[in-house]
């Protein structure tokens, strides 16, 4: 299995897409720095103040005035009220939760990056593992080997899943090595307040609590190293059903951006939260944003992102095994 799995490797690093994802990353990693950086600036030109407490008292003060108009939509109302109380509630306890540094970059990115950046990347790269041999006829050369049909779909599958491992990887590594020029490396132990939940269009602080900078990171990205990988699943299982790469990435491309436009429109049709697309978003639980329907939770997601996963990897699998390469 080892050398199976050294095998897909050296084709994915043959195909350079890891190089060229890393290159995007790069790319994006320093435009998004220096966005954030001229955000800062003129919030301080604006304010003559650079007090981050001064800072955040008149987003509260902007968040109430776009709250008492009446053009606001009952969706974005709710948000922006949740997001009121939250600000009001980091302000009570003192706490920045923004303040400038390269682990707070990080943690900004990710979560702009979880439901449609990260998962185009990981799709770009699993859309082919399959379907490209199988157009090819490549795939009636790898049968040809005494090793069963499982193991060599386990090894692509393997193989896949280290890629996603070094695409999360890389992202933290490029936004805290290339932002950390302009913000400084510091902050890791930064406090910040987690466990917000939300009910209706009220805030809950019950179980809110402090952790480091750090912490709230590596749980970040521990989430978002899970939607990789469901999106990579479900990749992956097009890949083996179809023989087009171009179709794969279509229908994929397709399904993010559909549930990058529901998460803001579905409030009111429950039964759209069983989409995989609409729960990419986990970060948004870590942090108290309020979820897309009424009723949705981390674990929720998660468990319906599992599900998704597990029926695309048992269908990619028994399919695999028994169809006829031709």
């Amino acid at each position: 299995m080892i050398n199976l799995v050294r095998n897909e490797m050296l084709k994915l690093l043959r195909k350079k897409r890891l190089y060229v994802i890393i290159l995007i990353i790069a790319f994006l990693v320093p435009l998004f720095t220096y966005a954030q950086f001229k955000e800062i600036q003129d919030q301080r030109e604006k304010l003559g103040n650079q007090d981050w407490r001064t800072t955040l008292q008149q987003e509260i003060t902007d968040t109430q005035n776009r709250l008492s108009s009446s053009r606001i939509q009952d969706e974005w109302r709710k948000f922006l009220k949740i997001r009121l109380s939250q600000q009001q509630y980091y302000l009570e306890n003192d706490i920045d939760p923004r303040a400038p540094g390269a682990p707070t970059f990080m943690r900004i990115f990710v979560e702009n990056s979880i439901d449609l950046l990260l998962p185009l990347l990981v799709m770009v790269i699993v859309a082919d593992l399959v379907s490209s041999e199988s157009s090819g006829g490549t795939i009636k050369l790898l049968l040809t080997r005494p090793v069963k049909r499982w193991r060599i779909l386990l090894s692509k599958y393997l193989a896949m899943l280290l890629s996603i491992s070094f695409i999360v990887l890389s992202v933290a590594v490029l936004s805290y090595g290339i932002s950390g020029v302009v913000f400084g490396y510091g902050g890791w132990n930064m406090p910040l307040l987690t466990g917000f939940t939300v009910s209706g269009d009220e805030l809950l602080t019950e179980n809110v609590h402090i952790v480091p900078q750090w912490q709230y990171i590596l749980m970040e990205f521990g989430l978002v190293w899970y939607v990789c990988m469901i999106v990579g699943t479900l990749t992956f299982m097009l890949s083996v059903l179809l023989r087009s790469t171009a179709a794969v990435m279509g229908i994929m491309l397709a399904s993010l951006i559909a549930g990058a436009i529901l998460a803001n429109m579905v409030s009111s049709w429950e039964s759209a939260k069983y989409f995989f697309m609409v729960n990419l978003n986990l970060t948004n639980y870590v942090s108290g944003m309020a979820t897309p329907i009424e009723g949705m939770s981390l674990g929720f997601s998660m468990s319906v992102l599992a599900v998704w996963g597990i029926a695309g990897f048992i269908i990619a699998f028994v399919t695999f095994s028994k169809r006829d390469i031709y």
